[in-house]
């Protein structure tokens, strides 16, 4: 079989490293010897797929369905082992393999097109939340994560950066990196998060009704992952007349219903919100940054 990348893995690979890596170049040929390697039958490369890796629905030697995982580096794939391992399938995919193969992963087969983003949006996020707090538990001694402050302070740096170029975007970036300073002065809590979570990273499976997949995992404080949730349907959102009320409503109830302080979740989301429309700016997707930063502009 040859592994053809999917589009949305190519182009979003692209926007990660703009100068090009031969990452993808030698995908099949690494593809071809994963499946060897663990004698797996493949039944087809799942499209559109994620935006990190290369995912592949396959079924192994004694027939159980299974999913194999490739991704480059900079996705931090041996940190998602480490994360999974941790987590020993509560509340996440579970995974089939402890032995490490450097940026392949051989993990439980969940049903790939059915996510909790499928549910009404009130018991979507209900289930999404349900899903999390399974995740915050304390991380493993001398753990392989990064902290929240140190990647935040990657992004903002980078967010600093494109405030210089861009006056129009400075004020709310002013804001949210005067947020972040504020949040880690005085961090309340050390837990493992899942890192990127939403709706579409939790999967329906068969031991569990839904499961959290493809964790970017880092330590620190449970409202950093709970922001991301916040503005899950953001097109939605906007959409609204009442968006802005509608999303001041989602982070008192998300808050209250994981025991998460609720001024600290809305300092994380209004962070991560200009940060990630600063981000989709760079790399040329205006209509994804003019969401982003007016979303982030009602917190």
């Amino acid at each position: 079989m040859v592994f053809e990348p999917p589009k949305r893995l190519v182009r979003a690979l692209g926007e990660t490293a703009p100068d090009g890596d031969d990452w993808l170049e030698k995908l099949p040929e690494a593809a071809q010897q994963a499946v060897a390697l663990r004698e797996l039958t493949v039944e087809r490369v799942q499209v559109p797929g994620g935006r990190s890796s290369l995912v592949v629905l396959v079924r192994t030697a004694d027939g159980t369905p299974a999913v194999l995982k490739l991704a480059p580096g900079r996705a931090r794939p041996e940190a998602e082992r480490a994360a999974l391992a941790h987590w020993a399938g509560r509340g996440a995919v579970h995974l089939l393999e402890p032995f490490s193969t450097e940026g392949v992963l051989l993990l439980e087969r969940l049903h790939p097109d059915v996510s909790v983003r499928s549910l009404p949006e009130a018991k979507a996020l209900l289930e999404a939340a349900g899903t999390l707090r399974r995740l915050w538990v304390e991380p493993p001694a001398g753990f392989p994560f990064e902290t929240v402050a140190e990647r935040t302070g990657r992004q903002a740096e980078a967010m600093r950066a494109r405030a210089e170029a861009d006056p129009e975007v400075a004020p709310l970036v002013g804001l949210a990196l005067a947020a972040r300073e504020e949040l880690l002065a005085a961090p309340p809590e050390h837990r493992l998060l899942h890192g990127t979570f939403r709706q579409s990273k939790v999967l329906g499976g068969e031991r569990m009704p839904w499961l959290a997949v493809g964790p970017d995992p880092v330590v620190g404080e449970c409202a950093f992952d709970l922001a991301r949730l916040v503005r899950d349907r953001v097109e939605d959102l906007i959409a609204q007349p009442s968006g802005a009320a509608t999303t001041r409503r989602r982070v008192k109830r998300l808050a209250e219903s994981l025991d998460v302080d609720q001024e600290r979740l809305r300092g994380w989301t209004l962070f991560r919100a200009v940060e990630s429309g600063v981000r989709a700016g760079r790399v040329g997707r205006p209509r994804d940054a003019e969401l982003l930063l007016e979303f982030a502009s009602w917190l």
